[in-house]
């Protein structure tokens, strides 16, 4: 079955009482027993729900895993996975990340005695040299948030499988769309389902998706007793999403390089960040284990100064100034003060996000009109 028909007809299955062709939201908390301990299935909305099983099955089935589970947010799903980990453990994360992900492994597992170690993985030789025998998580992003760097998916999975050390892709930048990483030999694939399974900035939710049965029933555990679960309607907001997945991912994509090929010859930028770029350090990689180049890039002016940027932030019209990204309408974003923030200065210096830089996530309009409206806002 091809993508889009895989993408459409994912966890989809007529209510068998009424015939609905539409996942109903089994809006109840609880379940009739018809005696203690003897259930259809469902006992508690907590541990189970009818609505979020279709979703937990559809993200399995695109992905091209066995295995789906669903979290209130991106975060929740994050931290479901650290919670595999002992005091002692150690993980290898990229140094370019997503500035909520650093905030939640230094802000509050660091002080459970879980060791995090930061590393350039544009060369998978780099989180090598860092590999030790209390190594237990390799975390990744691929394309990175916000530099758009990008992670051989194949070259890390297959050093760590020698050390048995999981390996977790963050997949939220590319979506199932452009990369499947459990393909590529990785343990759990992680999706801040916000951002381009739900699409319509509509709803905050979370995935991990597994093809290892223990680990799924490990990471089940956890999803049930720490409660981070999403309610049936966003449920039900995802599962429309991810219907509509293939044919916006398409026109993300179709606008991402054509806003990325304008603003590398305007004459007023400096540097644009996008993988699609042949002289890109990752292209090489990116187009064997992507399938297209996405809608996510970041750029800095040629007068790169922060007032300048901040200028140009605050005169975009149809840009819309917000964190987030992955829906259908185009946003502009400052991570050094909004989604970044949480991340040190000099470490964001050091890794090479500065002050100035711009990131964009390119929506479905029509291109010709976002361009003019870049243009207009960077003058």
């Amino acid at each position: 079955m091809k993508i889009a028909t895989r993408f459409i007809h994912a966890g989809a299955e007529p209510d068998p009482s009424t015939g609905a062709i539409m996942t109903p939201i089994y809006q109840t908390s609880t379940y009739v027993q018809s005696a203690p301990g003897k259930n259809k299935g469902y006992e508690y909305a907590r541990s189970q729900n009818p609505t979020r099983k279709a979703l937990e099955d559809a993200l399995a089935v695109i992905e091209n895993g066995k295995y789906g589970l669903a979290f209130s947010s991106g975060v929740a799903a994050t931290d479901a996975v650290i919670k595999l980990l002992q005091p002692g453990d150690e993980v290898i994360a990229g140094n370019d990340m997503y500035g909520g992900t650093y905030r939640l492994f230094t802000k509050v597992f660091e002080k459970f005695g879980i060791r995090f170690k930061y590393v350039d993985m544009n060369n998978a030789d780099n989180v090598k040299k860092l590999i030790t025998d209390k190594t237990k998580l390799i975390w990744t992003e691929t394309p990175t948030n916000p530099l758009m760097n990008i992670c051989d998916i194949s070259a890390i999975t297959s050093m760590a499988k020698k050390s048995n050390i999981l390996v977790c892709v963050d997949n939220t930048f590319a979506s199932p769309y452009l990369q499947n990483p459990l393909d590529l030999g990785a343990d759990i694939v992680m999706h801040s389902s916000t951002k381009y399974l739900g699409g319509h900035s509509d709803v905050i939710q979370g995935a991990l998706i597994m093809n290892d049965a223990q680990l799924r029933e490990q990471l089940y555990f956890i999803q049930k007793s720490c409660g981070a679960v999403p309610g049936p309607m966003d449920c039900f907001l995802v599962l429309r999403g991810i219907k509509t997945l293939y044919v916006r991912m398409k026109q993300h994509c179709e606008n991402g390089r054509i806003i990325a090929e304008w603003l590398r010859h305007y004459s007023k930028i400096g540097k644009v960040y996008w993988p699609g770029f042949e002289d890109h350090p990752g292209y090489s990689v990116a187009k064997k284990q992507m399938r297209d180049f996405g809608g996510m890039l970041s750029f800095t002016l040629k007068d790169d100064s922060v007032d300048n940027a901040m200028r140009v932030l605050s005169s975009t019209k149809l840009f819309s100034l917000a964190e987030s990204l992955g829906g259908v309408e185009s946003l502009i974003n400052h991570p050094a003060s909004m989604t970044h923030a949480s991340i040190p200065r000099e470490e964001r210096i050091k890794n090479g996000l500065t002050d100035s830089l711009i990131r964009l996530s390119i929506g479905i309009e029509d291109a010709d009109d976002l361009i003019a409206d870049l243009q207009q806002a960077i003058g």
